[in-house]
């Protein structure tokens, strides 16, 4: 039998350094470890789900799309999604207690449920396959740039009405590589600009 450097048969040696050995087979059976079950989260996601498909089904009847005219009932969807989903991360982030069922349910559920990238596809698809490119090319552009400023607005709303600051990039690009100003000594003249 063939000997490893630390003297014992090289079979048995695991081959990950932090894994635990595996037994010989003529031993015992080998049994992995019981996976923990989380059917709770998953039952809160499925109900959270249900709920954001119907209101999102309820906001499509109520606002039909005309064969070859812009689908306002996704745009409307996927948008205010975005924004509600901006306004969430802040809040179970940063403002609210940590809890183990309200992101399930309302980030991956309700509003997982709610916005719906496949029909936005599918009718971008549609678009472009009866030849309406102008349709098309405004719908993508424009779920994709009111997408990211709904989220922006969101996050915005949400730290405001909460009291957190807004945080905000360099005003300039030239600011950007610059270090952190030093605190002025009392009695100077305080300088232009964004305190740091």
């Amino acid at each position: 039998m063939e000997r490893s450097q630390a003297g014992k048969p090289a079979e048995t040696l695991p081959v990950d350094p932090d894994a635990e050995p595996r037994p010989a087979v003529a031993t015992r059976t080998y049994r992995p470890r019981a996976r923990s079950r989380q059917w709770d989260i998953q039952a809160v996601i499925a109900l959270g789900g249900g709920l954001g498909s119907i209101a999102r089904y309820g906001l499509a009847k109520a606002l039909p799309t005309p064969a070859g005219g812009f689908p306002w009932a996704t745009f409307l969807t996927n948008v205010s999604g975005c924004f509600l989903l901006g306004l969430l991360m802040v809040y179970v982030l940063e403002v609210w207690p940590p809890s183990r069922y309200v992101r399930p349910f309302l980030g991956v559920g309700v509003l997982g449920g709610f916005t719906t990238f496949s029909t936005y596809t599918v009718e971008l698809r549609g678009m472009l396959a009866l030849g309406h490119w102008s349709t098309a090319d405004a719908y993508a552009l424009t779920s994709i740039v009111a997408g990211f400023a709904a989220v922006w607005t969101g996050i915005v709303v949400a730290r405001r009405t909460s009291g957190l600051p807004v945080r905000r990039g360099p005003r300039r690009r030239s600011e950007a590589g610059r270090a952190p100003k030093q605190p002025a000594a009392a009695g100077a003249a305080p300088t232009r600009g964004r305190p740091s």
